[in-house]
Protein backbone atom coordinates (compact mmCIF):
# COMPACT_ATOMS: atom_id res chain seq x y z
CA UNK A 1 0.00 0.00 0.00
CA UNK A 2 1.82 3.30 -1.08
CA UNK A 3 -0.60 5.84 0.26
CA UNK A 4 -4.41 5.07 1.82
CA UNK A 5 -7.19 7.65 0.12
CA UNK A 6 -9.59 5.97 -0.07
CA UNK A 7 -12.06 2.45 1.75
CA UNK A 8 -10.78 0.68 -1.62
CA UNK A 9 -7.01 0.86 -0.27
CA UNK A 10 -7.70 -1.57 2.67
CA UNK A 11 -6.15 -4.96 1.80
CA UNK A 12 -8.85 -7.15 3.81
CA UNK A 13 -11.43 -5.40 5.86
CA UNK A 14 -12.10 -7.98 8.21
CA UNK A 15 -8.22 -8.52 9.19
CA UNK A 16 -7.78 -4.74 9.64
CA UNK A 17 -10.34 -4.64 11.53
CA UNK A 18 -9.80 -7.72 13.72
CA UNK A 19 -6.20 -6.08 14.17
CA UNK A 20 -7.37 -3.23 15.05
CA UNK A 21 -9.57 -4.52 17.92
CA UNK A 22 -6.61 -6.29 18.98
CA UNK A 23 -4.07 -3.02 19.21
CA UNK A 24 -7.04 -1.80 21.41
CA UNK A 25 -5.86 -3.80 23.86
CA UNK A 26 -2.44 -2.95 24.14
CA UNK A 27 -2.11 0.33 21.94
CA UNK A 28 1.63 0.57 22.35
CA UNK A 29 2.98 -2.52 21.33
CA UNK A 30 4.36 -0.78 17.80
CA UNK A 31 5.83 1.80 19.43
CA UNK A 32 9.23 1.49 17.97
CA UNK A 33 7.75 1.54 14.56
CA UNK A 34 7.71 5.22 14.05
CA UNK A 35 10.53 5.50 16.16
CA UNK A 36 12.77 8.95 14.56
CA UNK A 37 10.09 9.71 11.92
CA UNK A 38 7.78 12.16 11.60
CA UNK A 39 4.26 12.61 9.95
CA UNK A 40 3.20 15.82 8.87
CA UNK A 41 -0.79 16.57 9.28
CA UNK A 42 -2.30 19.02 7.08
CA UNK A 43 -5.57 21.00 7.56
CA UNK A 44 -6.62 22.91 5.06
CA UNK A 45 -10.40 22.51 7.17
CA UNK A 46 -11.66 22.60 10.70
CA UNK A 47 -11.14 19.18 12.72
CA UNK A 48 -11.60 17.86 16.61
CA UNK A 49 -12.05 14.09 16.60
CA UNK A 50 -9.55 13.79 12.81
CA UNK A 51 -6.90 15.98 14.08
CA UNK A 52 -6.84 14.48 18.04
CA UNK A 53 -6.97 10.89 16.77
CA UNK A 54 -4.41 10.98 14.07
CA UNK A 55 -2.20 12.47 16.89
CA UNK A 56 -2.67 9.89 18.98
CA UNK A 57 -2.28 7.35 16.56
CA UNK A 58 0.84 8.62 15.42
CA UNK A 59 2.49 9.00 19.09
CA UNK A 60 1.41 5.66 19.98
CA UNK A 61 3.50 4.39 17.02
CA UNK A 62 6.46 6.55 18.54
CA UNK A 63 5.80 9.00 15.62
CA UNK A 64 6.81 12.62 16.00
CA UNK A 65 3.93 14.65 14.90
CA UNK A 66 4.08 17.71 12.85
CA UNK A 67 0.72 19.92 12.37
CA UNK A 68 -0.08 22.86 9.74
CA UNK A 69 -3.64 24.95 9.79
CA UNK A 70 -3.18 25.23 5.89
CA UNK A 71 -6.20 27.11 5.30
CA UNK A 72 -4.62 30.04 7.42
CA UNK A 73 -0.80 29.51 7.63
CA UNK A 74 0.42 28.35 4.42
CA UNK A 75 0.41 29.97 0.93
CA UNK A 76 -2.16 29.35 -1.31
CA UNK A 77 -1.67 26.20 -3.68
CA UNK A 78 -2.12 26.28 -6.96
CA UNK A 79 -2.98 22.90 -8.49
CA UNK A 80 -3.56 22.81 -12.25
CA UNK A 81 -0.52 22.64 -14.66
CA UNK A 82 0.68 25.21 -16.80
CA UNK A 83 -0.62 27.84 -14.91
CA UNK A 84 0.09 31.12 -15.16
CA UNK A 85 0.00 32.32 -11.31
CA UNK A 86 -0.96 35.71 -12.02
CA UNK A 87 -4.03 35.81 -9.90
CA UNK A 88 -4.32 34.54 -5.86
CA UNK A 89 -2.54 31.65 -5.38
CA UNK A 90 1.49 31.66 -4.53
CA UNK A 91 2.59 28.29 -4.50
CA UNK A 92 2.55 25.34 -6.64
CA UNK A 93 1.56 22.05 -5.19
CA UNK A 94 4.42 20.72 -7.24
CA UNK A 95 7.21 22.52 -4.83
CA UNK A 96 4.47 22.30 -1.62
CA UNK A 97 4.56 18.05 -2.22
CA UNK A 98 8.05 17.69 -2.78
CA UNK A 99 8.92 20.20 -0.10
CA UNK A 100 6.56 18.82 2.16
CA UNK A 101 8.27 15.17 1.62
CA UNK A 102 11.31 16.24 2.87
CA UNK A 103 10.44 17.13 6.14
CA UNK A 104 8.13 13.43 6.95
CA UNK A 105 8.15 10.63 6.16
CA UNK A 106 4.47 10.22 6.09
CA UNK A 107 1.83 13.38 4.93
CA UNK A 108 -1.81 13.03 5.99
CA UNK A 109 -4.01 15.69 4.50
CA UNK A 110 -7.84 16.99 5.20
CA UNK A 111 -9.38 19.02 2.52
CA UNK A 112 -13.10 19.26 1.99
CA UNK A 113 -15.39 19.84 -0.87
CA UNK A 114 -16.31 23.12 -1.77
CA UNK A 115 -19.80 21.49 -2.85
CA UNK A 116 -19.48 24.53 -5.62
CA UNK A 117 -18.12 22.75 -8.41
CA UNK A 118 -18.87 18.76 -8.35
CA UNK A 119 -16.01 18.05 -11.27
CA UNK A 120 -13.52 19.74 -9.07
CA UNK A 121 -14.55 17.99 -6.13
CA UNK A 122 -14.31 14.77 -7.61
CA UNK A 123 -11.00 15.54 -9.18
CA UNK A 124 -9.75 15.86 -5.20
CA UNK A 125 -7.07 17.93 -6.56
CA UNK A 126 -5.50 18.76 -3.35
CA UNK A 127 -5.12 14.93 -1.93
CA UNK A 128 -4.64 13.52 -5.76
CA UNK A 129 -1.85 16.66 -5.85
CA UNK A 130 -0.12 15.51 -3.07
CA UNK A 131 -0.27 11.97 -4.24
CA UNK A 132 1.27 12.77 -7.69
CA UNK A 133 3.80 15.05 -6.21
CA UNK A 134 4.96 13.70 -2.85
CA UNK A 135 7.79 11.55 -2.22
CA UNK A 136 6.05 9.66 0.46
CA UNK A 137 3.28 8.24 1.62
CA UNK A 138 -0.21 10.23 1.83
CA UNK A 139 -3.11 9.77 4.04
CA UNK A 140 -6.57 10.86 3.15
CA UNK A 141 -7.83 12.26 6.72
CA UNK A 142 -11.07 13.40 4.51
CA UNK A 143 -11.11 14.64 1.45
CA UNK A 144 -14.21 15.78 -1.01
CA UNK A 145 -15.29 12.55 -1.69
CA UNK A 146 -14.56 10.53 1.19
CA UNK A 147 -13.43 9.67 4.53
CA UNK A 148 -11.89 6.02 4.96
CA UNK A 149 -10.39 7.11 7.70
CA UNK A 150 -14.27 7.50 9.54
CA UNK A 151 -15.11 4.49 7.90
CA UNK A 152 -12.92 1.57 8.96
CA UNK A 153 -13.85 2.99 12.19
CA UNK A 154 -17.21 2.36 11.71
CA UNK A 155 -16.40 -0.96 10.90
CA UNK A 156 -15.07 -1.45 13.84
CA UNK A 157 -17.63 -0.61 15.83
CA UNK A 158 -20.15 -2.59 14.31
CA UNK A 159 -17.86 -5.66 14.59
CA UNK A 160 -17.25 -5.14 18.11
CA UNK A 161 -21.38 -4.30 19.06
CA UNK A 162 -22.69 -6.85 16.54
CA UNK A 163 -24.86 -10.00 18.34
CA UNK A 164 -25.75 -11.86 15.02
CA UNK A 165 -23.88 -12.85 12.10
CA UNK A 166 -25.94 -11.17 8.92
CA UNK A 167 -26.69 -8.02 10.82
CA UNK A 168 -29.39 -5.23 9.34
CA UNK A 169 -27.44 -1.94 9.12
CA UNK A 170 -29.38 1.39 8.10
CA UNK A 171 -27.69 4.37 6.61
CA UNK A 172 -30.37 7.19 7.10
CA UNK A 173 -30.54 10.84 5.83
CA UNK A 174 -31.43 13.68 8.35
CA UNK A 175 -32.24 16.92 7.64
CA UNK A 176 -29.42 20.01 8.87
CA UNK A 177 -29.83 23.56 8.05
CA UNK A 178 -26.49 24.35 5.56
CA UNK A 179 -25.69 22.02 3.18
CA UNK A 180 -23.07 19.12 3.83
CA UNK A 181 -20.47 17.07 1.67
CA UNK A 182 -21.12 13.43 0.90
CA UNK A 183 -17.60 12.06 2.00
CA UNK A 184 -18.72 10.37 5.41
CA UNK A 185 -21.88 8.58 3.28
CA UNK A 186 -19.47 8.01 0.47
CA UNK A 187 -16.81 5.67 2.29
CA UNK A 188 -19.72 4.29 4.45
CA UNK A 189 -21.63 2.87 1.98
CA UNK A 190 -18.31 1.66 0.05
CA UNK A 191 -17.17 -0.22 3.82
CA UNK A 192 -20.62 -1.79 4.11
CA UNK A 193 -20.35 -3.23 0.66
CA UNK A 194 -17.31 -5.21 1.58
CA UNK A 195 -19.31 -6.28 4.69
CA UNK A 196 -22.00 -9.61 4.80
CA UNK A 197 -24.72 -7.60 6.12
CA UNK A 198 -28.86 -6.54 4.98
CA UNK A 199 -27.79 -2.94 3.96
CA UNK A 200 -30.43 -0.42 3.02
CA UNK A 201 -29.42 3.29 2.31
CA UNK A 202 -32.87 5.80 2.97
CA UNK A 203 -32.87 9.02 2.10
CA UNK A 204 -35.75 11.68 0.40
CA UNK A 205 -36.14 11.40 -3.28
CA UNK A 206 -33.61 14.01 -4.69
CA UNK A 207 -30.61 13.08 -2.20
CA UNK A 208 -29.63 10.01 -4.07
CA UNK A 209 -25.62 9.86 -3.83
CA UNK A 210 -23.29 8.87 -6.55
CA UNK A 211 -24.76 6.07 -8.48
CA UNK A 212 -21.59 4.70 -9.09
CA UNK A 213 -21.13 4.39 -5.24
CA UNK A 214 -24.72 2.93 -4.91
CA UNK A 215 -25.12 0.70 -7.24
CA UNK A 216 -26.01 -2.81 -5.77
CA UNK A 217 -27.20 -1.27 -2.33
CA UNK A 218 -30.88 -1.25 -1.35
CA UNK A 219 -32.31 1.88 -1.53
CA UNK A 220 -35.91 3.05 0.11
CA UNK A 221 -37.51 6.26 0.21
CA UNK A 222 -39.67 5.61 3.13
CA UNK A 223 -37.52 5.53 6.57
CA UNK A 224 -39.99 3.55 8.35
CA UNK A 225 -39.99 1.04 6.10
CA UNK A 226 -36.00 0.64 5.89
CA UNK A 227 -35.99 1.09 9.33
CA UNK A 228 -37.66 -1.74 10.30
CA UNK A 229 -35.96 -4.69 12.19
CA UNK A 230 -33.01 -2.54 12.11
CA UNK A 231 -29.79 -3.32 14.16
CA UNK A 232 -27.76 -0.67 13.82
CA UNK A 233 -28.86 3.10 12.13
CA UNK A 234 -26.02 5.31 11.02
CA UNK A 235 -27.67 8.82 10.35
CA UNK A 236 -25.86 11.76 8.58
CA UNK A 237 -26.89 14.59 6.58
CA UNK A 238 -25.79 15.09 3.29
CA UNK A 239 -26.52 17.90 0.67
CA UNK A 240 -28.29 16.82 -3.31
CA UNK A 241 -25.84 15.10 -5.55
CA UNK A 242 -28.02 15.72 -8.57
CA UNK A 243 -28.80 18.90 -8.02
CA UNK A 244 -25.15 19.48 -6.62
CA UNK A 245 -24.22 20.84 -3.11
CA UNK A 246 -27.96 22.17 -3.01
CA UNK A 247 -30.46 21.91 0.47
CA UNK A 248 -33.46 20.32 -1.02
CA UNK A 249 -35.41 19.85 2.30
CA UNK A 250 -35.10 20.23 5.52
CA UNK A 251 -38.15 17.59 6.47
CA UNK A 252 -37.88 17.32 10.55
CA UNK A 253 -40.14 14.05 10.08
CA UNK A 254 -36.65 12.44 9.31
CA UNK A 255 -34.88 13.09 12.46
CA UNK A 256 -33.92 10.06 14.22
CA UNK A 257 -36.01 9.61 17.53
CA UNK A 258 -36.53 6.89 19.98
CA UNK A 259 -39.21 5.85 18.62
CA UNK A 260 -38.23 5.52 15.30
CA UNK A 261 -34.52 3.88 16.61
CA UNK A 262 -36.52 0.85 18.55
CA UNK A 263 -34.05 -1.49 19.65
CA UNK A 264 -31.23 -0.36 17.11
CA UNK A 265 -27.88 0.60 18.07
CA UNK A 266 -27.41 4.84 16.55
CA UNK A 267 -24.64 5.80 15.57
CA UNK A 268 -23.44 9.03 13.86
CA UNK A 269 -19.41 10.43 13.04
CA UNK A 270 -20.14 13.79 15.06
CA UNK A 271 -20.26 16.29 15.38
CA UNK A 272 -23.63 16.22 15.23
CA UNK A 273 -27.10 19.34 15.35
CA UNK A 274 -28.90 17.86 18.60
CA UNK A 275 -32.56 17.67 18.17
CA UNK A 276 -31.94 18.54 14.38
CA UNK A 277 -30.16 15.55 13.45
CA UNK A 278 -30.95 13.21 16.38
CA UNK A 279 -32.94 14.00 19.47
CA UNK A 280 -31.47 13.92 23.14
CA UNK A 281 -32.90 11.15 23.88
CA UNK A 282 -31.24 8.61 21.56
CA UNK A 283 -27.51 10.59 21.97
CA UNK A 284 -27.77 10.43 25.97
CA UNK A 285 -29.00 6.75 25.79
CA UNK A 286 -27.13 3.43 26.47
CA UNK A 287 -27.89 2.63 22.59
CA UNK A 288 -26.01 5.25 21.42
CA UNK A 289 -22.14 4.40 19.78
CA UNK A 290 -20.96 7.71 18.82
CA UNK A 291 -18.65 8.07 21.63
CA UNK A 292 -17.17 4.21 20.89
CA UNK A 293 -16.96 5.35 17.14
CA UNK A 294 -15.01 8.36 18.05
CA UNK A 295 -12.64 6.23 20.11
CA UNK A 296 -12.25 4.19 17.31
CA UNK A 297 -10.79 6.57 15.35
CA UNK A 298 -7.66 6.41 17.13
CA UNK A 299 -7.28 2.86 15.82
CA UNK A 300 -8.07 3.05 12.56
CA UNK A 301 -5.62 5.79 12.05
CA UNK A 302 -3.25 3.27 13.88
CA UNK A 303 -3.63 0.46 11.56
CA UNK A 304 -3.58 2.53 8.78
CA UNK A 305 -0.28 4.56 10.02
CA UNK A 306 1.19 0.99 11.03
CA UNK A 307 0.14 -0.74 7.40
CA UNK A 308 2.47 2.57 5.79
CA UNK A 309 5.38 2.41 8.19
CA UNK A 310 6.13 -1.41 7.79
CA UNK A 311 6.36 -0.52 4.45
CA UNK A 312 8.82 2.24 4.25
Amino acid sequence: MKHFLTVNDIESLPDWVNEAISLKKNPYQFEGLGKRRTICLLFFNNSLRTRLSTQKAAMQLGLDVMIMNFGNEGWALEYGDGTIMDQGTSEHIKEAAQVVSQYADIVAIRAFAGLMDKEKDEAEEVVNGFARYATIPVVNMESSVGHPLQALADAITLKENETKKRPKVVLSWAPHPKALPHAVANSFVQMMKMQDADFVITHPKGYELNAKLTQGCQIEHDQDKALESADFVYVKNWSSYSDYGKVLSKDTNWTMTMEKLGNAKFMHCLPVRRNMIVEDAVLDGNQSLVVQQAKNRVFSAQIVLKKLLENL
